[in-house]
């Protein structure tokens, strides 16, 4: 048995304020398959960036494995070549016969290696990236999200293989996948990280278990505090105002009293000033063991969504609708409604026209001018403009006049400058939109910094924090789940249970569609 074992490990960026660990310690089986998970911006990429010695930092981590890490990294100059080419600059030594075998158990074409990676899909590429990846000997595999941009088809394909395959960490917020692979979690807590045995079902509902008990717990503390402090609060009155009649008294009234009952007073007194200590040390120590109890405690405020009512019942209907660029016809035949209150995913396969048909009907009502909202939904670049343009649509289209859309597209990369400015260009309550990203768990350090150096799951929630702000009759989100982590997931969901909208979307994540979908439209 081989173990990575971290102790006291600490680390912070340069110009950081706040650790992004704090003599954090535990080990793991480097055979184990190990889920590992936490909120945006915990720092799970970059602790396998630590693995990988790219930085600096305090305490030690410790293994006789090796690391590799996907996705591998791939610059413009290095697009035109081939992975078969690059194999040996991702990890020397490797056997072109060992990424063959890898291939055949992706169940992918091996000639895949020998085309320019330009040509090669987001699927194609995440296959032959692991099919490197698990090429090797002696090593501890880090595999960061590599199911993002894949449709269900690609997700099942690496679902299965991952589950073939020991020896490595997996970030993940794809409660599926991480169902079927992970036979141990690792846990970003909100002040602590935890290993334990099992999926992520299995861990939730630990978690959930936990968080009622600690709650519980905190709860009866309190509750005993408070009648400590009240008792404690009437003894030392008491002792006070006891204390207080040791000197003087009126012979009148007190004929009963004289100077040797000064003793006794100053007894009693003491008597209760002991009780009022002794009241005082345990509401101390009541406060000690309730000191932690809710540090780890996963609060996800709920979400407001303040969708619009149309006049018409019906807002977007195709009728034997079909869509081409060009001569190549990326929808035929397609023929659906969308009632008001439905929530519709469109499903299917990479480039079987899911966008396109997004983009289609953004077409229509922008024809009619009746697109308003934030930069999510017009900022989807130069190249989506031209592909709108030329893109030919056949059979009935028709969007509901006057109908309001809020749109978030899965591009991020428009995403610049600050947060003031991006809310001011966007017509947004700038306050209204910081108090949505807190409770999407962004941490206020993030809002000094600009949009570009944000990682994928907070740009994410930048485009959902903008939407859910803008009051719309439809709402169209295209992949809106990439890189968001799984609390933020089961919070969105909790807000679109409740509020009901109208919505197109288009997302891979099983459990989410499972969840929520009213319709399921199958391209």
């Amino acid at each position: 048995m081989s173990l990575l074992q971290v102790s006291d490990l600490t680390f912070c960026y340069e110009g950081s304020f706040d650790n992004i660990f704090d003599e954090i310690s535990f080990s793991v089986d480097t055979d184990w398959k190990l889920g590992f998970i936490g909120r945006n911006g915990k720092g799970k990429t970059t602790f396998l960036n630590l693995l990988l010695g790219k930085y600096d930092y305090k305490g030690s981590i410790s293994t006789d494995k090796h690391f590799d890490y996907f996705p591998y990294q791939i610059s413009e100059d290095e697009m035109d070549k081939t992975v078969d080419e690059m194999s040996e600059l991702w990890k020397p030594g490797v056997e072109g016969w060992r990424v063959v075998c890898e291939m055949n158990s992706l169940g992918a074409d091996p000639e895949i290696l020998y085309r320019p990676i330009r040509t090669l899909s987001h699927g194609e590429r995440t296959k032959a990236m692991l099919a490197v990846l698990f090429s090797g000997d002696n090593e501890f595999l880090l595999i960061d999200e590599p199911t993002n941009h894949l449709d269900r088809n690609g997700r099942e394909i690496i679902k299965n293989y991952l589950i073939q395959k020991k020896g490595f960490i997996l970030v993940s917020h794809d409660r599926d996948l991480l169902d079927a692979v992970a036979d141990h979690m690792l846990v970003l807590n909100r002040e602590s990280i935890e290993v334990v045995s099992g999926n992520f079902s299995s861990w939730w509902e630990n978690k959930e278990k936990a968080d009622a008990f600690a709650i519980a717990e905190n709860e009866r503390h309190m509750k005993e505090i408070g009648k400590l402090r009240i008792a404690a609060d009437r003894a030392g009155r008491w002792a006070d105002k006891n204390e207080n009649t040791k000197i003087g008294f009126d012979p009148i009234k007190e004929h009963d009293r004289n100077i040797s009952t000064r003793a006794y007073i100053g007894a009693k007194t003491k008597k209760m000033q002991s009780r009022v200590k002794n009241f005082e040390k345990r509401i101390d120590r009541e406060i000690a063991e309730k000191e932690g109890l809710l540090k780890d405690i996963e609060k996800v405020d709920d979400l407001k969504l303040m969708p619009l009512k149309h006049h018409k019942k019906c807002l977007v209907e195709g009728a034997d609708l079909s869509l081409a660029y060009g001569d190549y016809e990326v929808l035929k035949d397609v023929n659906f409604q969308l009632m008001q209150g439905d929530i519709l995913f469109l499903n299917g396969d990479n480039g079987c026209g899911k966008s396109s048909l997004i983009k289609a009907i953004l077409r229509d009502v922008n024809s009619k001018e009746n697109v308003q909202g934030t930069d999510s939904q017009n900022s989807s670049g130069e190249a989506e403009e031209e592909s709108l343009e030329t893109m030919n649509v056949s059979g009935r289209l028709e969007t509901a006049s006057g109908l309001i859309i809020s749109y978030v597209n899965q591009n991020t990369s428009h995403l610049k400058g600050g947060l003031k400015e991006y809310a001011k260009k966007n017509d947004l309550d700038y306050s209204l939109f910081l108090t949505l990203l807190r409770k999407l768990d962004m941490n206020r350090i993030q809002f000094e910094k600009n949009m570009e150096d944000y990682s994928e799951g907070q740009k994410k929630k930048v485009l959902l924090a903008a939407s859910l702000l803008t009051q719309a009759h439809l709402y169209i989100w295209d992949e809106p789940l990439n890189y968001i982590d799984v609390f933020s997931r089961m919070q969105i969901e909790r807000l679109i249970e409740t509020f009901k909208p109208t919505m197109i979307v288009v997302e891979h994540d099983v459990r989410f569609r499972e969840k929520l979908s009213t319709k399921t439209l199958e391209l």
